[in-house]
């Protein structure tokens, strides 16, 4: 009798269980409030700001909570007015990149890879570079690009903005190339590859990743300055999209649609970009992290 009743009841974890269960799906209905609460806060900014460049009339005072009546003026205006800036900046940007990948990659594979004396006095000149304040940097450029003749040009630019992408890529690189097996390079060379030739064809195309990740850094970089671009521009020609919307604002102070339809044409590219390359960031980022 007692063995039949032992084994009708039922035993103690098995009662907590559904217990255990409702509670573990309380606190992640509780965390997924509190995510979206807390994302829905940090976007609001941008969606009030996409909700303004449709505001008919360009009036900031008025807007409704909802586009209930979207005007797309103010991106026509945009477009008119801030059109050569952004194509500026475009080109500044790609150009800073390109430059930045040129020339922090064979150092990045070099301070990884080769046993150079001063190697970390190296690293270390190049974390000390990336902590310069920038206007320090702008005013010793623009005394120098005084000199050069380049002032208001898209190579000084370029030069300029490539100063804050090639140490950080640097960084970037070098810590995958040294998970990098240096095995592979060596039967490379056995094979008759020489060192320029290992890097190109063997190097590169592993370290994709990493490239991506450096280059899409440097590109941003770029893109957002204003720093550079107020310091070394000092025309009407050449002039970069974030240096526009400054000058924009003051021209347009009852004018908000086209300033804000300005401000999300130049969001758009960074946030395209970041989107379309996150799994290439991802395994960038951490590419060097597991050896």
């Amino acid at each position: 009798m007692t063995s039949v009743l032992n084994a009708r009841r039922p035993s103690g974890p098995t009662r907590h269980r559904p217990l255990l269960s409702r509670n573990s799906s309380a606190r992640r209905g509780l965390r997924t409030f509190f995510g979206i609460v807390f994302v829905g806060i940090m976007l609001f900014p941008i969606y009030w700001m996409l909700n303004a460049s449709l505001a008919p009339g360009g009036n900031s005072l008025n807007i409704q909570l909802l586009p209930l009546q979207p005007d797309l003026s103010g991106y026509v205006r945009a477009f008119a007015d801030q059109g050569q800036n952004l194509v500026t900046s475009m080109i500044v940007a790609i150009g800073a990149a390109v430059l930045s990948l040129v020339i922090a990659t064979p150092c990045a594979y070099a301070l990884a890879q080769f046993p150079i004396r001063g190697s970390n006095t190296l690293l270390f000149v190049v974390l000390i570079a990336q902590m310069i304040p920038g206007i320090v940097i702008a005013n010793a450029l623009y005394t120098a690009y005084n000199s050069l003749g380049l002032l208001n040009t898209l190579t000084g630019l370029v030069l300029a903005d490539a100063t804050a992408g090639i140490p950080f890529s640097i960084l970037i690189i070098r810590a995958f190339m040294e998970s990098f097996p240096k095995e592979i390079v060596e039967a490379a060379q056995i094979d008759g590859c020489g060192h320029v030739r290992a890097f190109w064809s063997i190097v590169l195309p592993v370290s994709v990743n990493s490239l991506i990740t450096a280059g899409i850094f440097s590109f941003l970089f770029a893109w957002s300055d204003f720093l550079m671009a107020l310091t070394l521009t000092t025309g009407q020609t050449i002039r970069p999209v974030t240096l526009g919307l400054y000058n924009y604002i003051g021209t347009n102070d009852t004018d908000w649609s086209s300033v804000m339809a300005t401000a999300v044409i130049a969001s758009v590219p960074a946030v395209v970009l970041m989107i379309a390359a996150q799994k290439y960031i991802a395994a960038g980022a951490t590419g060097g992290a597991v050896k």
